[in-house]
């Protein structure tokens, strides 16, 4: 029995945790952690630490309201941030926190929705029925919570989420980025470390602290060597449950295009960066990021290329289609479904590079013009029937996609002209000189005068203007002589046309044969399994332990001496004048970061990591390179999940920032 696994809490295996630790994870404790786990809409999660709205989460959760709080004048991610009192939070521009309160199963809802239908078809009904269900949701919560239709185990399964959303979101406190990020990109992934990547933020309602009396109180000591610990959060994709064709598409055509093409956009930026202090703050997190996400992509790729693994995956497909086909009334009913698969992988193959830099907007990466496209595409959906719009401007969509196209944020003319020249010139590389989508957005000009054309031209860095345009309807829309939203009108009819082609050659035979394979799966195997990540809470259990690395073992703790000695006073290894100031008085039997056997994925940054008695104990922000290859398979013996124990965030707390008033908030235990 490994601990391998992101279980959904209707299906969590309690029993299994039982068996091999000895500890009982019931009802009770499942809902009191859901309770307290937040998920944070740009992709991470975080947790309740107070009964007044409190949020602990990861600093890297945080830097785009970091980034959207400083100017050239205050740089929050050099400085960190810490408000000393209730009215110095300041509010995070967009950003929202949301709590899962209650779930349902519409599986049987929606299969009778699509049953009989043809591939197309069944997509359409499908979506149409999943937009009804949430209206339902809402209008019977009277609009106090917001439904989000999620599917799970590749389709097989689809449920209607409730949520709590908190769309006033502050910034309470943030180290300084030179500790909260300390190894920078050669420590990304790897272990020993010693990062404090921790945040916190407050969600409010009312213009007042929200009450939050579900949360989770903190041990003191942190973690112990071998206990049982458990991650709650949001894990955002994984693509276990992929044919083998699917993974040859992602290895030989999506991750190669995007690794090409975010190296070099790395380079620019690392380049742009040297050309003044503003230039520096502004792509300083960007630049991070962009490691991250290059070194995640280069060792799936590399997982992907392992042979003996992916012969280990095709063995198990081979398997599992010689059981589907063994039994005829199997077969008959999901025996197609890999064929389904394949048919969608080749047609995604013929698309793919118009789809991605048109519909899906590679060659036009620009903040302003995702403004544009936003207010183009959902001034035209708003006139069309709630379940006939595209899901993203659905009426349970559009609150969120308002406060986002709303949000007071600093945009930069000069990093938008560069990431828009460069993407013009790689769809330019990609699509051809020759493409009708190249010709008609470029028309002959070169990508550099276009991106200038458009940025100095364009009134949509002005928040006001684009809720203007947004409540003027499509005719405003249609009016405006902004050159981004003339160029989001004249390529949308095109951009649609692969959209829907996309749905209806990719998207709809890969839908109904992945639910054929779920379907066969459940009946072959039984539902005792997890499905893949989908951004939707989730929750694993291991234990705090390291791993056999090239013959050495892997202590589990690091240490804050180590910290002091590893420091080089040049970035990524420098130190922040606070904990340099800190270092006599920090205790060195602290432990800082720590290793536990648990499965995670993006999307679980900020997760917090609980004892079996409830305890928060430590934050997860990172894995060990070894666990970028979870997106596929998970080896118990490597992967490991790496966290910020809850000793050393009360000691910075207390010792380093002074946050005496934070820590007294905080709920403690021995």
């Amino acid at each position: 029995l490994s601990d391998e696994g992101m279980w959904t809490f209707d299906n969590f295996p309690s029993d299994r945790v039982q068996e091999k630790y000895g500890v009982e994870i019931g009802e009770d404790w499942l809902k009191a952690s859901r309770l307290a786990t937040t998920r944070l809409e740009n992709g991470c999660t975080g947790s309740f630490a107070s009964p007044e709205g409190l949020v602990l989460t990861n600093n890297h959760c945080t830097w785009g309201c970091i980034r959207n709080l400083s100017n050239e004048d205050r740089n929050l991610s050099d400085l960190g941030f810490h408000a000393a009192t209730r009215d110095q939070e300041l509010q995070c521009p967009g950003q929202q926190i949301s709590v899962l309160i209650d779930f349902n199963d519409v599986t049987d809802t929606v299969m009778q929705a699509t049953a009989g239908l043809d591939d197309a078809e069944a997509n359409v009904a499908r979506k149409a029925k999943l937009t009804d269900l949430e209206s339902a949701c809402e209008e019977a919560a009277d609009q106090k919570l917001n439904c989000e239709a999620v599917y799970l185990y590749n389709g097989g399964q689809y449920f209607i989420y409730q949520y709590k959303r908190y769309s006033d979101v502050r910034l309470v406190l943030a180290p300084e980025m030179d500790i909260a990020a300390f190894g920078g990109d050669p420590d990304n992934f790897n272990f020993p470390r010693w990062s404090l990547d921790f945040s916190f933020l407050r969600a409010y309602e009312d213009g007042k602290p929200a009450e939050t009396p579900h949360f989770l109180s903190w041990r003191k000591g942190g973690p112990v060597l071998n206990e049982p610990v458990f991650i709650t959060g949001h894990p955002g994709s994984t693509d276990r449950k992929l044919t083998m064709s699917q993974l040859r598409m992602l290895r030989n055509e999506v991750y190669f295009s995007w690794l090409q093409r975010y190296a070099e956009l790395r380079g620019r930026m690392l380049a742009w960066q040297n050309s003044g202090p503003e230039a520096a703050r502004i792509v300083q997190q960007n630049i991070l990021g962009y490691e991250n996400g290059i070194k995640v992509i280069r060792n799936r790729i590399r997982a992907l290329n392992n042979d003996e693994m992916m012969a280990a995956k095709a063995q198990q497909e081979e398997s599992f289609r010689a059981a589907v086909e063994a039994d005829p009334e199997l077969q008959a009913a999901y025996g197609d479904g890999w064929s389904l698969i394949d048919s969608a992988v080749e047609a995604h193959r013929n698309i793919y590079q118009d789809h991605l830099f048109i519909e899906n907007d590679a060659g036009l990466q620009s903040d302003l013009y995702q403004y544009a496209k936003t207010i183009v595409r959902g001034s035209a959906e708003r006139q069309l029937p709630n379940n006939e719009r595209i899901r993203s401007y659905t009426d349970a969509a559009l609150p969120q996609v308002e406060q986002g196209l709303f949000a007071e944020r600093p945009i930069d003319a000069d990093f938008e002209k560069l990431k828009l020249t460069f993407s013009l010139e790689k769809m330019r590389e990609w699509l051809g000189p020759d493409s009708p989508y190249v010709h008609k957005i470029m028309q002959g000009d070169s990508p550099d005068n276009l991106a200038t054309q458009w940025i100095d031209g364009s009134r949509l860095a002005d928040a006001a203007y684009r809720k203007e345009l947004w409540e003027g309807g499509i005719e405003r829309v249609r009016a405006s002589e902004d050159p981004m939203i003339q160029l989001a009108l004249s390529i949308d009819e095109d951009a649609r046309a692969l959209r829907k082609r996309y749905e209806d050659e990719v998207e709809a035979p890969r839908i109904r044969g992945e639910e054929k394979i779920a379907d066969a799966h459940f009946r072959i195997y039984g539902t005792d399994t997890y499905p893949d990540a989908t951004f939707t809470l989730r929750a694993t259990f291991g234990a705090v332990e390291g791993w056999m690395e090239r013959g050495s073992m892997v202590d589990p703790f690091t240490y804050t001496p180590k910290l002091f000695e590893r420091a080089t006073g040049n970035r990524p290894f420098k130190l922040p004048d606070s904990w340099l100031n800190a270092k006599d008085r920090l205790n060195p039997d602290t432990p800082f970061n720590f290793a536990a056997a648990l499965d995670i994925t993006g999307g679980n940054s900020g997760s917090p990591i609980i004892s079996a008695s409830g305890e928060l104990v430590g934050l997860a922000f990172d894995g060990n390179i070894h666990s970028i290859a979870g997106s596929y398979w998970f080896d118990p013996g490597l992967n490991r999940a790496v966290g910020v124990t809850t000793s050393i965030m009360l000691e910075a707390l207390s010792t380093v920032y002074g946050a005496d008033h934070l820590v007294e908030e905080l709920k403690l235990v021995d």
